[in-house]
């Protein structure tokens, strides 16, 4: 009996696997061809382009601008103010002997760096050269100006209380008149400037939100348009990571024009504000430098509405790709 004749099996094809170096390559060339397909998107578009360019921009330049003001306000307030200083003004019968044994006494105490005796004489010609009432004033016979001792306190950080404490303390001494804290209303300013900054960062986050969902829209209403488009690809088996990537970079592109034109407002504006602010400073202050954008903030902000820009993109095209689906 013969056996029946068995057809071998067929053999179950071999997948070879991709090789890295095409993948990567590949990878690459759709990388650089969604760069500038997308770039070739909003060009296509000038005018709504540069309207959300320039509210992202704004959005950008507002609170950056407010903290660059800040720090150019607390530049100058802390020259004024980083010596804690206390003024004596001693009484007009006060000799000279006593205002220098009452400086002697109060270098001893602990919280008194240093102190410093201004002579009548040597107040009213101060007086006399920074008043402009120098004519005026070699009409007087007698000098009406006591001595004036100014104290350096050993610290730099004093409490609304102990100040009130030590001023009430030299307020006590026999030989003074009155005794002044010549650098309170820093201090006050100072704490004002610190709830300035916080309202600055909550306004900043406000209006970095506001770039997430003005980007976002913009990518939603893009999905849209191109929701043909992108059932086509979804039919022949693209993955979503190939249908997100072109939308992506345009959020980018968008966040980066951005950027660009907070820079520009930024810039232009202090640029405007440059000479106002050294004429209104040079009275107080000789040697302003004012802080503007270095390559460090300057690439930060670039860096941050490129970020948003992603961000707001990716928000949308997650929410808005699922929607879509042609089966």
């Amino acid at each position: 009996m013969k056996r029946p004749f068995l057809r071998p099996a067929p053999e179950t094809p071999r997948r070879n696997k991709p090789d890295p170096l095409i993948y990567g390559h590949v990878w690459l060339l759709h990388h650089w061809y969604v760069i500038v397909s997308s770039v070739g998107q909003i060009a296509r578009a000038p005018l709504s382009t540069l309207m959300t360019s320039a509210v992202i921009g704004i959005a950008l330049a507002l609170p950056m601008g407010l903290y660059l003001l800040l720090e150019n306000v607390q530049q100058i307030s802390g020259e004024w103010g980083g010596n804690v200083q206390i003024s004596l003004f001693l009484k007009q019968e006060v000799p000279e002997n006593k205002a220098h044994a009452l400086a002697d006494r109060l270098l001893q105490k602990s919280d008194i760096s240093t102190v410093q005796i201004i002579t009548p004489a040597e107040a009213l010609e101060e007086y006399r050269t920074l008043s402009g009432f120098g004519e005026a004033l070699t009409t007087l016979e007698t000098n009406p100006l006591p001595f004036v001792l100014i104290l350096q306190l050993s610290t730099q950080d004093l409490s609304a209380q102990a100040t009130e404490h030590l001023l009430t303390e030299l307020n006590q001494i026999p030989e003074v008149e009155i005794a002044q804290f010549d650098m309170l209303w820093v201090k006050r300013l100072l704490a004002i400037l610190q709830l300035v900054k916080r309202g600055i960062l909550l306004l900043a986050t406000f209006l970095f939100l506001t770039v997430v969902l003005v980007i976002g829209n913009t990518i939603r209403l893009a999905i849209y348009n191109r929701r043909e488009e992108i059932e086509v690809y979804k039919l022949i088996g693209a993955t979503d990571q190939f249908i997100r990537r072109p939308f992506l970079y345009t959020g980018f592109w968008y966040g980066l024009s951005g950027g660009m034109i907070a820079w520009l407002l930024i810039s232009f504006s202090l640029w405007i504000l440059a000479d106002p602010i050294k004429q209104l400073t040079a009275v107080y202050y000789s040697q302003l430098n004012i802080i503007s954008l270095d390559w460090l903030s300057t690439l930060g902000l670039l860096a941050g509405g490129s970020s948003l820009g992603l961000s707001g993109a990716w928000l949308a095209v997650s929410r808005h790709l699922k929607e879509i689906n042609p089966f």
